[in-house]
């Protein structure tokens, strides 16, 4: 067995070292060629100019092979990473119990996909849950906060009943990894708990709860409101908003906002504060809504990547904070009541018999 799991080790390091390889046997050359030929230690012009041209040459290969052998290990290191972050933030279906779909992040950390924001829609018997969020922060330290919350909301968008019992789900997910990591940060002293060193982290969130009949159910945490794209671009109407996870304790009694509807053929929108947030060189916000009205009838992946191009180009292609958009459309058929057909009647009551 020790055999067996040092060979793949050996192996690595011969791979990492393999282009080192060419460039260490000519500077062996070089070094044996300078102190045991006697022509190479003969005075003059024309043997020192031959001396440092063999050893810039082979100091110029063994700079190339080391710069080869970290370009190899910097793409494994980033398709690790880019496989990580698909498994944390996996796509979306395109099509989720008669409701269209698409999703997509621009992060403000240079080189990640996945930054603070989250999104997640999962199909249940009580209808097509989805939750939206922003960890307060951006970029790679916020991802641990990502984690616990998507993790939590996969598992119980299916086990509770009640959209409220999924948003006590989600907050007791987030208070044990804030935790957790304040006894990783900071180990208790004498078996007494941690003073939490992240007071100030906190979780927006919106929970939405697509029922199918089209009727919408809400939770949301402090979080901004979607567009409803139908015959105009409206901000849906979601109620007293509830604090962000992770500041205070959610309310004894959680009664969803239950007012609106996604009639077939709408779109809801779904985005964090980053897109209406993001300013231009002049310090001008993100108009979302100008820029949503300006694609009616769009799919859901064309508007997540016209919106997403907007974003670039009105930020100059380097976002401050990080942006999530999801995108819903109500692609069930309404079906409309049918007419008699031509030719049949209704059959009549038989007459009553008098006396």
């Amino acid at each position: 067995m020790i055999r067996t799991r040092s060979l793949p080790a050996d192996g690595s390091r011969l791979r990492r070292l393999a282009p080192l390889a060419l460039p260490a046997a000519w500077g062996a050359v070089a070094v044996a060629w300078k102190f045991g030929c006697p022509l190479a230690r003969q005075p003059g012009l024309p043997m020192r100019i031959a001396t440092s041209v063999v050893f810039v040459t082979v100091g110029l290969g063994m700079v190339l092979g080391l710069r080869r052998g970290l370009v190899r290990e910097l793409d494994r290191v980033r398709a690790v990473a880019a496989a990580a972050q698909r498994v944390l933030l996996r796509p979306l279906p395109a099509r989720l119990d008669g409701l269209a779909l698409a999703a997509g992040q621009l992060s403000a950390s240079r080189g990640a996909s996945v930054g603070g924001d989250l999104y997640e829609a999962v199909a249940t018997p009580y209808g097509v849950r989805i939750v939206i969020g922003d960890v307060r922060g951006h970029g790679l330290p916020a991802l641990g906060a990502v984690a616990a919350v998507l993790g939590s909301f996969r598992e119980a968008a299916h086990d509770e009943p009640e959209l409220a019992g999924v948003l006590r789900r989600l907050e007791r997910a987030l208070e044990r990894h804030l935790r957790e990591r304040a006894r990783d940060e900071h180990p208790a002293r004498a078996g007494a708990e941690p003073e939490h060193p992240a007071a100030e982290e906190f979780v927006t969130l919106l929970l939405l709860e697509v029922r199918a009949d089209g009727r919408l159910a809400a939770l949301n945490c402090g979080h901004p409101g979607p567009y409803r794209l139908g015959h105009r671009v409206e901000r849906l109407p979601l109620g007293d908003p509830l604090p962000p996870l992770g500041v205070f304790p959610l309310p004894a009694a959680l009664v969803p906002y239950a007012a609106a509807r996604l009639l077939p053929g709408e779109t809801l929108v779904l985005h964090t504060d980053g897109a209406e947030e993001a300013r231009d060189h002049r310090g001008r916000f993100f108009a979302l809504d100008a820029a949503l009205a300006a694609m009616p009838g769009e799919a859901p992946a064309a508007v997540v990547r016209r919106v997403h191009a907007a974003l670039l180009e009105h930020t100059g292609g380097r976002p401050a904070d990080d942006i999530a958009l999801l995108v819903v459309r109500n692609d069930r058929v309404r079906v409309p009541a049918q007419p008699a057909e031509p030719g049949l009647r209704r059959p009549r009551p038989a007459p009553s018999s008098h006396c």
